[in-house]
Order: structure tokens, then C-alpha cells, then sequence
């Protein structure tokens, strides 16, 4: 053998830097690294970093600040599988932190995470990948990206994979993406349900729970609602149902279901299985709040089905019901209340409820809580609609009291549905008075100034059902309602304009308050939106014409007709025709004008005595109807002196007699304040329209009793300087009295309604110049008659009586005005061309002895001056003539 040679050991080459092993103890210089082109220093730093990361949310800002995430990027798309790995688990772990997941998406890395889920890659990747995606998922821009990138469809892979922490994170991704509708409809497209109900099988719970999550939110959609069907879902939930031991799943399997009874065919599929039933035994026999709750809700949700109601009704679900609203849970209190809101919509589940239900929802009206105030308020009102039973019901368990309160309500919701049942309840008498007594109109007062629509429009309601009778009214009326719910004829809702219009409509059944909404400018706004056709309705309509019947004047200046129903009263006044808006003044501001050539107002007062006050012992007198008072004309002594003009309201009316007038009282036009100084000056003025009056009066009265008549006028107090003014009445029309007093006694006892439309007819004819044949219309002189008769009385107004020579339109009205005063009915109508007519309805005398039916009666309009008692057929040339030519 030779012997061994030594070799020696060759030298490093000169340009081969020597390794060298680096300690750091500082991130700064760790992230420095991840600039180095070595595979070796790439995934030690990134290794250093996700520990460094793990510690906390301090730690990941830290990096962050440094400048970590930038560089980090780049190493997503490495060559080196260790270093491309150990950067995603950095990745994973950063992207918790709002501030990095605001740069990811700045730096647009999705596709490059989305990139690390592809089958090729390992678990551990796909582990930090689907955690990355998982975490910027949460924020809706994230999901975005995640969703337009393509994440979903590799998310569903994973659902299948063997790694539990892969399918966490990919499930935990797929529920926060299918928050979003179009993310629910690509997820049916790519075959979800399968693989998420295989995750129900898993073993541990976290995923479990994020399977029923995402199948709560998916099953929305009756897509997805089907393909769990033809996937035996439901077999899946029932059974977890049934499994005490995975009771901490129960809550959102009801969720699931809650939406799968939405259908009808899952309805029927599950009560033939049997699986409805137990969903509901196991509802009602559990301690679980929460599961108490979401059985409820499962059951209001598929409750709004017609079907459904009635496939729960043979299941006996109101007893279910019942028993959860003895909950201690104040959610499942609510959510049973709810649930018996929408099963009341079938008849037989709400005559149930009759007896076994409604005395503990009304038991739930005096909760502390306002959110089960509420549901109750809500649960009461469905079953009381159309069902007096249950409104009586309701009554006797003592509701009326609760519900009163709960109108003080700050929940809009408690408010509406309070006054919801109220309503119904009020619909029957006597429990309208028991709320009546309950000072209904006060606690409603808070509502009419709600600015909610609903509460807006649930209370106009409800004092539309209440306010039937005056005292109600009254109550509303003093306790100031009448100004917010004419405000709400203004609102821009129609429910809340519709209603309001309705209660105005109820609250103007009588006078005091029709006056009153007038004054408030009810009229006004109800006119204003009647001319609107997006606006009006037929309450407002109605409500319109309602508070026109109240004030008749108006109505006739308006519409130009009277109907049969409008009975004139004793005030009512004829201005003439007035435009649409036009405001129409009242008969004090009217009687106060000064005299003007204008058309002559006609006033019906059949009140010609008017006593003062017992106050007022001072009657003076002036010039006008709004400055004059008193006559001392008895209604008797005006029937003997009937031809004769009566006095008007600028001086005393004569008498013949010292005695004291029948009636005991004194006629008072109107009053006013005469200072001390201006004594002579009236008295000689008064001298002056006395020897006017009686050379207008007639030459025939002996010089004797003008003298008479003269000193009367003249002997009239007068008002001192400093006297209070008196109260304002308006013009006696003792001649129409007459007019009254005769047609009652002659006119009246007329048993032929027919015979009373003649002689009415002639008797107004005679009182206003008589029968004036066409020929000789021209020269009938009525015009100066009219001008004169407002120039005596110094005022527009004229007192329909004292007209002796009457038109078309002065005749109508005086045949309307008696023919109310006996019962006759008749409209009154104005025409063209001071053209004025009255139309009446009569059965054809011929055909009144038919057998079966009387026939439909037949229209005539009344011939008051070419051939009084004449009835011209309402369709024949005569009525046309007699109407326009």
C-alpha cells in the first residue's frame, strides 16, 4: 500500500460572501428583509413576521407603519412555494385590521388571494387564504371585489375540503357574501345547498352554526327555499331539532324553517311528514327564550299565506300561541303577539282568540315594555277589525283604560294601533260611550299633532268613529282638536287627507261646529283640494258638502241650487252667484256696508221680535241695519196691518196700539253708540225719513196717525256718549212672518200634495205683483221697485217679505222659504238672467192605484209668473221657456 498524500483544503473563492447568521430584535430591520432577493431570508422574515402578527392588534399597526404590507404583496405571487405560503399566513392574519384591509384594497391583491385557493396549492394556504378573504368580507367594498373577482366559486370547493379551519373560513366568507342579493343568486347557480348542508353534519359547532346562518339568510329566496327541499334540508333540521344535545343550534334552525313555511308546498310537504307538528310541540314545551321567540316569528312569517293560516288552524297553532304570550321573555311576548296579528286574518283563528287570547294580549297593553305595548296595540287591532265580538271582548277585559294611556305613547307604532282599536270598538254604541267617558277627544289630541303620517291618519279615523253625537263634538271642540284636524286636511298624504276629511265630514253634523270648521277654514282647504283631481276624494266631497248644508248661503251662492233636504232657515240670505275662492261675507259685515248699486242681497227671517239682553235697557235707533234698533210691532198687530210695508231698520216701526206686543218681546235689529252731542241733528234727520216713510206708506192713513207715527219715532231712546255697543241682530221681516202664519194656517191642512204646490204657488205670486203674462214682462218695474226698497232701508240687504214686486229668482226663494216652513218639498234653483225656479217631485196621480210598486215619481218645476200653480213637466219646451227664454 502507498502512502496516504495529505490534500489540501482549497480557499473560498474571493467573490463568495461568507454566511452570516443575523439576531434581530427589531421589526423595523425584519421588514427590511423582505426586500432580499434569497428565497432562505424571504421565509425566515416572513416566518418572524406572522409570529410578530399574532400577537396583537398593536403588533399588526406596527407593521403596518413600517411599511410591511407593500413588500408583502409582492411575495403573494412568489416563485418559491415556502416564501408565497408563509406570506399568506401573514395576510391572513393582517387583513383583521381595518386600516390594512383599507390598503388591500388599494393595492388590489384580491386576485392574487383569490389565486392561492386553486387545488394545486396545500391546505395551509388554502387554510390563511380563505381566512384573508374571510376577514375583508366583512366590509361591504370587500365583498365587492371578493365577489367580482371570483372568489365564490372556489369558496364553494372548500366547503368540501378535509381541513375544518379551511371550511370555517370559507363558510364564514360565503355567509358575509350572501348578504348581498346578487351573491344569493350566483350561490343558486353554482349548487350551494349540497355542501352547506353537508356541513350540518360536522362535527364542530362553529361551522354548524355558520351553515345555519348562511341557510337562514339563502333560504329568503324561493329558489333556494326549493333546492333545500329537493335537497332533504328539512330532514337536516328536524333532526337537529329533535337532538337535545345540539340545542345551541335550535335557535337558527327555527330561523331556516321560519322561512321554508313561507311556502305552501314546504307547508304541506312538512305537516305530512309530521314535522310540522313537532316544530310546534317542540316551540311550546321549550324553556328557551330565544327558541320560544323563533318559533313564534317562524309562524307570523308563514302566516301571511292564506294557506298557510289554514293549514296552521288545523294544527291548533293558537293554542301554541296562547301559551307563548304567558312567556316570561318580553321577545317572545312580542313575537307571539305578531304571530296571532297575522293568524287573525283567518276567520276562525280570530273566533278563537275570542275567549282564549284576548284577555292576556290585554293584559300585555300594561307592560312596561313599549315594544310589547305595541305588539299587543297591534295583535287587538287585527282582531277587532270586523269583529264586534272581539271588540266587546276586548271591552270586557277591561282594554278601553290601556289603550287610552298607550295614546300617549312616544312609539308612533303603539299610538296607531291603539287608535286602530278604539276605532273598531267604537263602531258599536255602547262602547262608543264608554270611551266617550274615558275623555276620548283630549287624549287624541296628542296624535292630531303627530307629525307620522299614520298616527296622523289612525287618529282623524278614530274621531270620525267617536265624535257621533254632540257632546263628543263638543269635548273636541273645547279641548282645541278642531285646529289640528283641519290642519291635516293640508297633509300631503292621501290616507291622512282621506280620513281627515271623513271626521271633518262627522264633526260638521250639526250647526256650532260646522261654524266653526268654517271659521277655522275647513271650507276653504276642502274647496281648494276638491278642485284637484290628484287631491280629491270622496270624503273631502262629501265633507264639502256637508259643511255647505250647514251654510246654506254659501252653498246657493256657490252651486246655484237648493236641494228638498236644504230647509231654509230663519238668516239665510242670497248674495247672488259667486265665483269658485271667492269669499263670501257674512250678513253682519253685509247689513254694515254702505248702500251700493249692486244686486240686492234677499234676507228670510221669520224672527221678528228679538229681545236684548235683560241688561240692555237703552233702544236706540240710527240709519241702517247695522247702526238701528228697535220695533215695537207685535207679530199680531202684523197680521191686521199685513198690506201695509213694514218699518225698517233705520227707524221704529209704527203702531197703533200702546199696549204691550203679544209675544213680550221687543224687535231688535241692531245697535250702535250715539254720543250726546249729535242728538238734534238725528232727531231732525229722523223727522225727515219719518215724513218720507209716511208719504211712501200711503196717502190714504188720516193726518192723525202719521202725527202719531211720527211722534213714536221720534220718542225712541237714545244712546248716551260712553254706552257700550249693543249686540248685533239682524233685520226683522215681520211681513214674511205673516207669510208664515198664514200659509200654516191655510196651506198646511192640505191634505193633496199637489193642491199644496198650487195654492203655495198663487199665494207667492199675489205677494210679488201678482200674474205677469210674457208680453207684459218688460214693463214689469220690479228693478225700481228693488232700488227703492234698498234706498228706504239705507242697505244692501232687503228682507225677502218686503218686496211687493218680485222676479223670477225673488219669487223662487219666497216659495222655497214657506214651503219649508209647511213641509213641502222643493228645490230651489237659480238660472240665468235673474231667472230663478223651484223643481218638485210628484206621483202621477193616474198611476198611484198600480199594482206592485209605485212608479218613479215625476219632476216639475213650479210657475210662479206667467200662470201661477202651473206645473210644467221639468222636460218640456214650457219648463225650457219658463227656465231660459
Amino acid at each position: 500500500m502507498g502512502k496516504k498524500i495529505k490534500k489540501e483544503v482549497e480557499p473560498p473563492p474571493k467573490d463568495v460572501f461568507d454566511p452570516l447568521t443575523i439576531e434581530s430584535k427589531k421589526a423595523a430591520t425584519v421588514v427590511l428583509m423582505l426586500k432580499s432577493p434569497e428565497e432562505d431570508i424571504l421565509a425566515k422574515a416572513c416566518e418572524a413576521i406572522y409570529k410578530f402578527a399574532l400577537k396583537g392588534e398593536e403588533n399588526k399597526a406596527t407593521l403596518l407603519e413600517l411599511g410591511a404590507v407593500e413588500p408583502l404583496t409582492k411575495l403573494l405571487t412568489h416563485e418559491d412555494k415556502i416564501v408565497r405560503r408563509n406570506a399568506m399566513m401573514i395576510f391572513g392574519i393582517l387583513a383583521s385590521n381595518s386600516d390594512v384591509k383599507k390598503l388591500l384594497r388599494e393595492l388590489e391583491v384580491m386576485n392574487s388571494v383569490i389565486a392561492q385557493l386553486s387545488p394545486e396549492e396545500e391546505v395551509v394556504i388554502h387554510e390563511f387564504a380563505s381566512l384573508c378573504l374571510a376577514n375583508m368580507s366583512v366590509e361591504y367594498t370587500g365583498k365587492v371585489q371578493i365577489f367580482e373577482h371570483g372568489g365564490l366559486e372556489p369558496l364553494i370547493r372548500l366547503l368540501s375540503s378535509s381541513d375544518p379551519d379551511v371550511k370555517k373560513n370559507s363558510i364564514e366568507c360565503i355567509y358575509n357574501l350572501v348578504q348581498d342579493f346578487q351573491c344569493r343568486t350566483t350561490l343558486q347557480e353554482l349548487n350551494a345547498i349540497p355542501p352547506i348542508l353537508e356541513l350540518l353534519r360536522s362535527e364542530y359547532p362553529i361551522i354548524q352554526l355558520l351553515a345555519l346562518k348562511t341557510l337562514s339568510v339563502i333560504t329568503c329566496d324561493k329558489e333556494t327555499r326549493t333546492m333545500l327541499k329537493e335537497n332533504q334540508g328539512l330532514d337536516h333540521l328536524t333532526k337537529i331539532l329533535e337532538t337535545k344535545e345540539l340545542n345551541d343550534l335550535h335557535v337558527e334552525a327555527l330561523s331556516v324553517i321560519a322561512n321554508c313555511l313561507e311556502d305552501m308546498d314546504t307547508m304541506a310537504l312538512m305537516q305530512q311528514t309530521g314535522s310540522l307538528k313537532k316544530v310546534l310541540s317542540f316551540a311550546e314545551n321549550s324553556t328557551i327564550p330565544d327558541i320560544q321567540k323563533n318559533a313564534a316569528k317562524a309562524i307570523a312569517k308563514a302566516a301571511y299565506d292564506p294557506e298557510n293560516r289554514k293549514v296552521f288552524h288545523e294544527q291548533e297553532v293558537e293554542k301554541c300561541l296562547v301559551t307563548l304570550l304567558g312567556s316570561d321573555s318580553d321577545g317572545t311576548k312580542i313575537a307571539a303577539s305578531q304571530a296571532i296579528s297575522a293568524m287573525c286574518e283567518n276567520l276562525s283563528c280570530k273566533e278563537f282568540f275570542n275567549t282564549q287570547g284576548i284577555p292576556q294580549i290585554v293584559q300585555l297593553l300594561r307592560s312596561d315594555n313599549e315594544e310589547v305595548r305595541e305588539a299587543a296595540a297591534l295583535a287587538l287591532a287585527n282582531l277587532t277589525t270586523s269583529s264586534p265580538a272581539n271588540a266587546n271582548a276586548a271591552a270586557e277585559a277591561d282594554a278601553i283604560d290601556p289603550l287610552i294611556n298607550i295614546l300617549s305613547s312616544k312609539r308612533d307604532g303603539a299610538v296607531a294601533n291603539a287608535a286602530t282599536v278604539l276605532t273598531n270598538m267604537a263602531t258599536q254604541e255602547p262602547l262608543r260611550a264608554i270611551i266617550q267617558n274615558h275623555e276620548i277627544m283630549h287624549a287624541l289630541l296628542g296624535p292630531l299633532h303627530s307629525t307620522n303620517t299614520l298616527v296622523q291618519s289612525t287618529a282623524a279615523l278614530t274621531v270620525a268613529a267617536t265624535a257621533c253625537d254632540v257632546e263628543a263634538r263638543t269635548e273636541l271642540r273645547n279641548c282645541g282638536g278642531l285646529v289640528p284636524l283641519v290642519g291635516l286636511l293640508h297633509s300631503k298624504n292621501d290616507e291622512v287627507r282621506r280620513h281627515a276629511s271623513w271626521a271633518v265630514m262627522v264633526c260638521a253634523g250639526d250647526e256650532l261646529m260646522a261654524v266653526e270648521l268654517c271659521r277655522l277654514g275647513a271650507l276653504d282647504i276642502l274647496e281648494e283640494i276638491n278642485r284637484s283631481l290628484s287631491r280629491k276624494n270622496k270624503f273631502s266631497e262629501a265633507a264639502y258638502n256637508k259643511l255647505l248644508n250647514n251654510n246654506l248661503s254659501l252653498k246657493y251662492s256657490q252651486t246655484g241650487y237648493l236641494s228638498s233636504s236644504n230647509i231654509i232657515s230663519d238668516g239665510f240670505y242670497d248674495y247672488g252667484r259667486i265665483n269658485p275662492g271667492t269669499k263670501l261675507l257674512s250678513l253682519k259685515e253685509l247689513c254694515l256696508q254702505e248702500l251700493n248699486d249692486q244686486r240686492a242681497i234677499l234676507l228670510v227671517n221669520n224672527k221678528s221680535d228679538i229681545s236684548p239682553p235683560p241688561s240692555m235697557e237703552d233702544k236706540s235707533s240710527d240709519v241702517g241695519y247695522g247702526r238701528s234698533i228697535s220695533s215695537s210691532s207685535s207679530l199680531r198687530r202684523a197680521s191686521k196691518e199685513k198690506a201695509n210695508f213694514r218699518f225698517s231698520a233705520g227707524f221704529g216701526s209704527p203702531t197703533e196700539e200702546k199696549s204691550e206686543p203679544a209675544s213680550g218681546r221687543n224687535t231688535v235689529l241692531s245697535r250702535a253708540v250715539t254720543k250726546e252731542k249729535g242728538v238734534s241733528k238725528k232727531k231732525s234727520r229722523l223727522q225727515l225719513i219719518c215724513s218720507s216713510y209716511l208719504l211712501w206708506k200711503g196717502k190714504g192713513k188720516k193726518e192723525e196717525e202719521k202725527m202719531k207715527e211720527e211722534e213714536e219715532i221720534l220718542a225712541v231712546p237714545k244712546f248716551t256718549e260712553g254706552s257700550p255697543e249693543k249686540e248685533w241682530y239682524p233685520p226683522p221681516d215681520p211681513e214674511f212672518c205673516v207669510y208664515v202664519l198664514e200659509v200654516t194656517k191655510s196651506i198646511l191642512p192640505i191634505v193633496n200634495l199637489k193642491e199644496q204646490i198650487e195654492v203655495l204657488a198663487k199665494y207667492v205670486a199675489d205677494k210679488m205683483g201678482g200674474k205677469i203674462p210674457k208680453e207684459k214682462l218688460a214693463d214689469f218695474s220690479w228693478e225700481l221697485h228693488i232700488s227703492e226698497l234698498k234706498f228706504q232701508l239705507k242697505s244692501n240687504v232687503v228682507p225677502i217679505g218686503y218686496i211687493k214686486k218680485g222676479i223670477f229668482y225673488h219669487r223662487a226663494l219666497l216659495f222655497k222659504a214657506l214651503a219649508d216652513k209647511i213641509g213641502v218639498g222643493c228645490s230651489l234653483v237659480r238660472g240665468e238672467y235673474s231667472r230663478g225656479w223651484n223643481e218638485v217631485k210628484l206621483v202621477n196621480e193616474a198611476r198611484k192605484g198600480m199594482i206592485g210598486n209605485l212608479p218613479p215619481p215625476e219632476e216639475y218645476i213650479v210657475d210662479l209668473m206667467f200662470h201661477p200653480g202651473n206645473l210644467l213637466k221639468l222636460r218640456s219646451k214650457e219648463a225650457d221657456l219658463y227656465r231660459f227664454l
